[in-house]
């Protein structure tokens, strides 16, 4: 029978992989938009522009379910290693992540469905801050994973 954890809670190659490519996706989509977007001045959009936040939000529906393939096993299980005291870094970056996630994905949902013109600007910079600190916090989670490691 096979573990359903790999050792030190690292993700299984397919996990890692998809990860990995839901993220780039998400910030290369997400920079491509902001530099459209906010650097055409005051012309109509363009339809690079729509294809941009389209694939985005297909993305984002894939990090969605990513996220949740994360929630089943590896955050249960890291919470518990790290409660033992090793890789308190790791934990709190981890925490952060399922934060931002949780942010990122409720500003996404206001931007698309409930914010009136107003307060769109404010919630895009705000969701799209949260993506930048999501990257990074992911670097950060994973380095404190290395640094854990027994030698």
């Amino acid at each position: 029978m096979r573990h359903l954890h790999t050792p030190h809670n690292r993700l299984r190659p397919w996990q890692r992989r998809a990860t990995d490519a839901c993220g780039a996706l998400l910030l290369l989509t997400g920079a491509v938009w902001l530099a459209l977007h906010y650097g055409r001045g005051d012309e109509l959009p363009l339809s690079a522009e729509a294809w941009a936040l389209r694939l985005h939000g297909a993305a984002a529906f894939a990090a969605l379910f990513m996220l949740g393939v994360l929630a089943a096993a590896h955050v249960p299980h890291g919470w518990r290693a790290t409660a033992r005291g090793r890789g308190r870094p790791q934990r709190r970056w981890g925490l952060l992540l399922c934060g931002l996630a949780a942010l990122l994905a409720a500003s996404a949902y206001a931007l698309y469905y409930f914010a009136p013109d107003n307060v769109r600007p404010a919630l895009g910079g705000a969701h799209s801050a949260a993506g930048a600190a999501m990257a990074l916090a992911l670097w950060a989670h994973r380095r404190a994973g290395r640094r854990s490691l027994p030698s």
